[in-house]
């Protein structure tokens, strides 16, 4: 006789079983931008997520500094209060999710909910990029997870994809725009031709940029991100400290404009680079072939890209910042947590990709002299005729010119001295300093020289 599969005796069990789980119990810590925006989500997103995660994932507990802030947010549905430790060792809490920010009092609440057995997830990238080794020693030795999604391009799920997606193979090389506010202002200066400072005022203005937004225009917020994703793409400890790390504040809208003549585009790149020696772990403006994919990445969006040896070229392209987007991947990593029930420790995806025993503890940061890319300077000449005096000149140095020419006259000011323009093929950074220190003392040069790397970033 035919059996409804909804009121089968076989199938009832089961399905009562899902929806009496428990639900996976939160508290939050932080209840700003990020935070209130993932309270919205999970609240207008319930049933969808419910039924996606197995059980459902409900907030009990918030700290706020501003309690009748956080009560406009989530009225009746949570308990509040002003004491982050409250929350990071609360009874009833299961996950503790960090949205506060900041490095030093975030590293006590979250090594606080790990050593009372609190997984934990955080979109707080600076906290991570200097105490990160300390907090996934930590929560590994209590057992708990460490989940991370946000904190890196936020809507852009590239950690899963490094700790999942790709983990068949051997990662070659990650790079990418991971930082919206410095793209938004390139994208500026090259479409409309403003300087640097009116740039960043429109990105303030917009509230792309913080009042000090020294963090992203010095390229400190990139190189956290990529220390992360460095970590995960070679099993190597966080290394902050030792990124090479510049920003666009001196970047010139000249060096943008010569750029374009070159049909090349400026972009603040984060790079992290395996070689034979160690590995590349970068951020700097570097030009891009304007044909090349992460080119025409604009405006406050990121773009990332990932080479493997069996996948090829991967990219990766979403909002980087936001209040529900980063909500977006905050949630990602609850809906993975409420789906741990029952599961070791040892059965997890790791912290950082590869299980403690086969991380590359050794595996070292090459220094800025060691970095080998091709590079484009920008030589101000007394006379156009002494271009050709330049090129000769750097071959001299042992820097491998494959370009050289002038500046257009549409891209100068009124008045300017000539412009050459030198593409190289690669080279070591410490050769073109010393042919960029020598060449200062030509004859034939007229000011200061500009050097910045090109990335072909080719598959």
């Amino acid at each position: 006789m035919y059996r409804d599969p909804v009121q089968s005796p076989e199938a009832q069990p089961r399905h009562c079983a899902t929806v009496a789980m428990r639900p996976l119990r939160v508290g939050m810590i932080g209840i700003g931008t990020v935070g209130a925006g993932t309270f919205r989500v999970l609240m207008r997103n319930q049933a969808l997520i419910a039924g996606r995660a197995g059980r459902g994932i409900e907030v009990v507990v918030v700290a706020a500094r501003n309690l009748a802030r956080a009560a406009s947010v989530v009225g009746k549905d949570a308990a509040l209060t002003n004491d982050p430790m409250q929350v990071a060792t609360h009874p009833d809490v299961d996950v503790v999710v960090e949205v506060a920010g900041g490095i030093g009092p975030a590293r006590e609440w979250v090594l606080a909910a790990i050593a009372a057995g609190k997984h934990v997830v955080t979109a707080n990238k600076a906290m991570l990029a200097v105490h990160g080794n300390e907090i996934f020693a930590a929560a590994r030795e209590h057992g708990v997870a460490m989940a991370y999604e946000g904190a890196v391009a936020v809507s852009i799920p590239i950690v899963k994809a490094l700790r999942e997606g790709l983990t068949a193979n051997r990662i070659e090389w990650v790079a990418g725009i991971i930082n919206g506010t410095t793209n938004f202002i390139l994208s500026k200066m090259r479409d409309e031709g403003v300087g640097f400072a009116e740039a960043l005022a429109q990105a303030q203005a917009l509230g792309y940029a913080e009042a000090d937004p020294t963090f992203d225009i010095e390229g400190i917020d990139a190189a956290h991100k990529i220390t992360l994703l460095a970590a995960n793409a070679f099993g190597m400890p966080v290394r902050f400290a030792d990124a090479q790390v510049e920003g666009i504040t001196t970047l010139q809208g000249l060096d943008v404009a010569c750029a374009e003549q070159l049909d090349y585009r400026i972009k603040l790149l984060g790079v992290a680079r395996r070689r034979h020696d160690g590995v590349e772990l970068r951020v700097q403006p570097a030009l891009v072939p304007a044909a090349h994919l992460l080119a025409h990445v604009n405006g406050s969006m990121n773009g990332i890209m990932v080479k493997g040896d069996a996948a090829g070229v991967t990219m990766y392209y979403g909002a980087g910042a936001g209040s529900e987007q980063t909500a977006s991947a905050v949630i990602a990593d609850l809906v993975d947590l409420a789906r741990l029930d029952g599961t070791s420790a040892a059965q997890r995806v790791p912290h950082l990709g590869f299980h403690a025993h086969a991380m590359n503890e050794q595996l070292a940061v090459l220094p800025r002299a060691a970095v080998h890319t091709r590079y484009y300077l920008r030589v101000p000449v007394h006379s156009a005729p002494q271009m050709e005096a330049v090129g000769a000149w750097l071959a001299t140095q042992h820097v491998p010119v494959l370009q050289v020419s002038l500046a257009q006259d549409k891209v100068l000011h009124p008045g300017s001295v000539p412009q050459v323009l030198v593409l190289t093929g690669p080279v070591s950074q410490s050769t073109v300093d010393l042919a960029v220190l020598a060449l200062a003392a030509h004859p034939a040069v007229a000011g200061p020289v500009v050097a910045l790397r090109v990335e072909l970033l080719e598959g």
